[in-house]
C-alpha cells in the first residue's frame, strides 16, 4: 500500500490513532507520582508560610511547625516534656475513635433506611419531612446543654452530638438519591414482577448508592468536626478534650497537635470510604468520584 493510499484511507488513520495514543500514555506509577506531588505542594507551601510568619512576627503565641512536631512526638512517644500529655496519644485517640464511629454508624443505621422510606413512600415523607426540616437548622452546639441533661456528663453525650452532625447529611443525600431514580426503572421492575421489599433491594438501593456514599463521606467528615464539641461534655479523655485543655492552659502547640491528628484521621476515613465506594460502584460512571 502506498503512502498516498494510507493517508487517504480514513480507516487506516483510525486504526493508527489508538495505537499511537496507547503508546504515548504515561505509566501508572508516573500518574500516581504526579498526583502525590501535586497533593503535597499546598501543604508544604502552607508550612513554609507558617514558619516564615512566626519568625517574622516574633510571636510566642503561635509555635513554629518544628515546635508542633516536637509536641506531636512527645504526645505520641514521650521523652521530651514528660507532662500529663506525654505518651498519651493512644488513649485519647482510641476514645475519640469510639465516639466518632459510634455516632457515625448510628447515624448511618438510622439515616439510610429512613431516607429510603422518605424518598420512596409519600405518606412517610408527608409525616416526617416537615419535622425534620424544622429540626435540621438547629446548630449541634445548641443541643449541648440538652444532651448533658438527657445523657449526663460523659461519652454518651458526645456520641449523641456526633450522631446529630452526621445524621442529616446521610439522610438528605439518601432521600436525594431515591428521588433521582429514573421512574422507568420502577416501571420495568414492576413489569418483571418486582414488588415491595424486593423493589427496594433490586432497584432503589443500587440506584441510590452513589448519593448514599456521598452522604456517608459528608457524615464522616462532620463526625470528626463535631468530636471537639462532643467532648466538651466533661469527658477527661479524647482529642477534643485535649484541644479544650490546650486552650485552657494556653498550650497552642497542644491545640494544633490535636487539630492535625483529627484532620489526618478524618482524611484517612474519607479515603477508606472512597475505596469502599469505588468497590461497590464499579458499574457506575460515578465510581471514581
Amino acid at each position: 500500500m502506498s503512502v498516498e493510499t494510507t493517508i487517504a484511507d480514513p480507516a487506516s488513520r483510525t486504526a493508527i490513532a489508538p495505537a499511537t495514543a496507547v503508546a504515548k500514555a504515561p505509566p501508572a506509577w508516573s500518574r500516581r507520582l504526579r498526583s502525590v506531588v501535586l497533593a503535597i505542594i499546598v501543604p508544604v507551601a502552607l508550612l513554609v508560610i507558617w514558619h516564615v510568619m512566626v519568625r517574622w512576627t516574633g510571636t510566642r503565641l503561635i509555635p513554629t511547625p518544628s515546635g508542633v512536631a516536637t509536641m506531636m512526638w512527645d504526645f505520641a512517644f514521650g521523652g521530651i516534656y514528660d507532662d500529663a500529655y506525654s505518651k498519651s496519644l493512644p488513649i485519647h485517640f482510641w476514645k475519640s475513635v469510639q465516639r466518632v464511629y459510634g455516632g457515625f454508624f448510628l447515624a448511618a443505621i438510622v439515616g439510610i433506611p429512613l431516607g429510603l422510606m422518605i424518598g420512596r413512600i409519600p405518606l412517610i415523607r408527608a409525616m416526617l419531612d416537615p419535622t425534620l426540616s424544622l429540626l435540621r437548622p438547629i446548630p449541634v452546639t445548641a443541643w449541648l446543654p440538652l444532651s448533658m441533661i438527657f445523657f449526663g456528663l460523659g461519652p454518651k453525650s458526645a456520641i449523641f452530638l456526633v450522631f446529630l452532625g452526621a445524621f442529616y447529611p446521610i439522610l438528605l443525600n439518601t432521600i436525594f438519591g431515591v428521588k433521582s431514580v429514573d421512574p422507568r426503572l420502577f416501571e420495568a421492575a414492576e413489569m418483571l414482577g418486582c414488588r415491595g421489599s424486593q423493589l427496594f433491594r433490586s432497584v432503589v438501593l443500587p440506584a441510590a448508592l452513589p448519593s448514599i456514599f456521598n452522604g456517608l463521606r459528608l457524615g464522616a467528615s462532620f463526625a470528626w468536626i463535631l468530636i471537639v464539641v462532643g467532648e466538651m461534655t466533661g469527658v477527661p479523655e479524647g482529642l477534643g478534650a485535649v484541644i479544650m485543655d490546650g486552650r485552657t492552659l494556653s498550650r497552642t502547640d497542644l491545640v494544633i497537635t490535636g487539630m492535625i491528628i483529627i484532620g489526618v484521621t478524618g482524611f484517612a476515613s474519607d479515603r477508606i470510604l472512597l475505596l469502599i465506594n469505588n468497590y461497590f460502584l464499579r458499574w457506575s460512571p460515578q465510581h471514581h468520584a
